[in-house]
């Protein structure tokens, strides 16, 4: 199992989610965030002031996937996200060693 996190621009999360469902994703967590890659933030100008925007806000999405999954749903993620602009963020995947079901005691795959 693994597990798939990445972080996009806000206004794409309802393409992904749907993305995701197409390829049989039963569920994702996401978060709201701040941060900043290569971009560095931007200038904005405010009632005639300019100001920098350190941190941008994101969205952060994580899926727990099986093996056999995890290239659709990179995949998936990455052309739904994509904008071709900077800042269109990053997608990480590492080795999941265990899941649990609270409820049931399912295990691993199962218990997704």
């Amino acid at each position: 199992m693994q597990m798939v996190m990445a972080i996009i621009k806000p206004f794409k999360l309802d393409d992904v989610r749907e993305a995701l469902a197409e390829v049989g994703v039963q569920g994702i967590t996401v978060t709201e965030v701040r941060g900043f890659g290569r971009q560095k933030g931007h200038t904005e100008l405010y009632r005639g002031a300019e100001y920098v925007v350190d941190f941008l806000p994101k969205i952060k999405l994580e899926v727990a996937v099986p093996n056999d999954q995890l290239e659709r749903v990179v995949e998936a993620i990455s052309q739904a996200a994509n904008t071709g602009k900077i800042g269109d963020g990053k997608i990480f995947v590492w080795q999941l060693d265990r899941v649990v079901r609270i409820r049931t005691g399912e295990l691993d795959a199962d218990a997704l």
